[in-house]
């Protein structure tokens, strides 16, 4: 009898033994703040990667809008309370960095289970770039975007316009927009117009690389965002609405709705845009290309990064941080890149995502789309800095809307905010 409780007695140990390290699990959480139907895609990948990653667990949390998750991310880091991965844009990854709360990806990349030179050099140019501060690559490209101008080829049709030649450059732009912006019933009032847009600072910074301008100097110490291209960027926009009137100023979803509406014949937006275009059916032809351009096809990619924190008291950081590589190896691989793209038209991440069965028949549906995707050949990012990340909200509010509503020169309103920017720099 005892020989028999003591075989019982190790047979329970062992089943116990087996059964902690079948249930044993390494838990992630991963802070965001996509929502909607790019929060459902998310969600979609991440149950995926669980499912087939029986030892790690992501627990998504998404904080809804970006500022959100950039006021909680810098009281988490403050408090010692961060999470293992976030999405996070440059600047604030360039705050961190100084804090010292990230490992570098550059750690997990070298390593023989990180990614070849042959794969890194797979991935866009841009990508890399965005993720690279101070020659370490310290993040990983997430969510990125390029703008797309939308267009409407019934409308182009019955102008007698070539439905599949839309405006590539801006003196074509403008010359289109005249021609679809109309007073139909005669009463002295624009019932179709060839463009609308909001003030938005994406839009501007794009026009001033097209112009063949910068946003900084390459050491991030000098703003030149008010150089002559500047103000040759924000009067081409400003014109539209005033000189040209081909454009009127919207707000929100306003513009979006009545180009769906068939008031507008062209509007620009994000690659992105088109998953709430399609939400309730486009009622019309749809026409994708890129956006006009004029000195340089120079673009701006816009979006975040994804980073791995520190955690210095806790026992499983290694463990975790390898984990968290794991998933984000998995998430910018060729086939995962390719399926968050066709979900939520963001930009593949790797060049090789192209070749992708769905995204070739997007290609064929849309002929122009693949020329939105070749943009990222022409793609910059934005300055990675902070003080950058305050005069963007700045350029808004006290440049681009009171310039748009004829309160000050383009010179003028660039000229003083590019005067803050270096009192900001200098305070730094």
């Amino acid at each position: 009898m005892r020989k028999l409780a003591f075989f019982l007695l190790i047979i329970i140990l062992f089943i116990g033994c087996t059964s902690d390290k079948k249930t044993t699990k390494i838990e992630l959480e991963f802070w965001h703040a996509m929502g909607g139907p790019l929060g459902d895609a998310l969600t979609k990948l991440v149950n995926e990667f669980n499912a087939t990653h029986p030892t790690i667990q992501i627990n998504e949390i998404s904080m809804g809008r970006y500022q959100a998750l950039s006021q909680k991310l810098m009281a988490a880091i403050v408090a010692n309370t961060q999470p293992d991965i976030a999405q996070a844009y440059e600047a604030w990854i360039a705050k961190f960095i100084e804090g010292k709360a990230l490992v570098p990806v550059e750690k997990f990349v070298k390593r023989p289970h990180g990614l070849s030179q042959e794969e890194l050099d797979d991935f866009y140019p841009v990508f890399i770039k965005s993720s690279t501060f101070n020659d370490t690559l310290y993040a990983f490209p997430f969510n990125k975007s390029v703008r797309v101008m939308y267009y409407n080829k019934d409308m182009f049709y019955v102008n007698g316009l070539e439905v599949d030649d839309p405006p590539a450059t801006w003196d074509d732009f403008i010359k289109v927009g005249k021609m679809l912006t109309q007073d139909k019933d005669g009463d002295g009032r624009n019932d179709q117009w060839g463009t609308t847009f909001a003030t938005n600072a994406w839009q501007f910074e794009n026009c001033l690389l097209e112009a063949g301008g910068q946003i900084m100097n390459e050491e991030l110490t000098e703003p030149l965002f008010n150089s002559e291209y500047g103000v040759e960027a924000l009067n081409y926009l400003t014109d539209q609405l005033n000189k040209y009137k081909i454009a009127y100023l919207s707000t929100g979803y306003d513009g979006q709705n009545d180009f769906l509406a068939s008031k507008v014949g062209m509007v620009e937006g994000s690659s992105v845009s088109m998953v709430y275009l399609n939400k309730g059916g486009i009622p019309f032809n749809l026409g994708m290309a890129p956006v006009p351009h004029f000195r340089t096809k120079k673009n701006l990619v816009s979006g975040t990064n994804i980073i791995i924190f520190k955690d210095k008291k806790d026992e499983q950081a290694e463990k975790k941080q390898e984990a968290a590589w794991e998933f984000i190896k998995w998430f910018t691989s060729p086939q995962k890149t390719a399926k968050w793209s066709n979900m939520t038209y963001y930009m593949p991440v790797r060049k090789s995502a192209i070749k992708d069965e769905e995204i070739q028949k997007k290609f064929e549906k849309y002929p122009g789309l693949k020329n939105v995707y070749d943009q990222l050949n022409y793609a910059e990012v934005e300055p990675q800095t902070d003080v950058w990340f305050e005069t963007r909200k700045l350029l808004e509010e006290q440049v681009i809307e009171k310039v748009f509503r004829n309160q000050m020169s383009a010179k003028k309103a660039l000229d003083d905010l590019a005067k803050k920017m270096k009192e900001m720099l200098a305070e730094e």
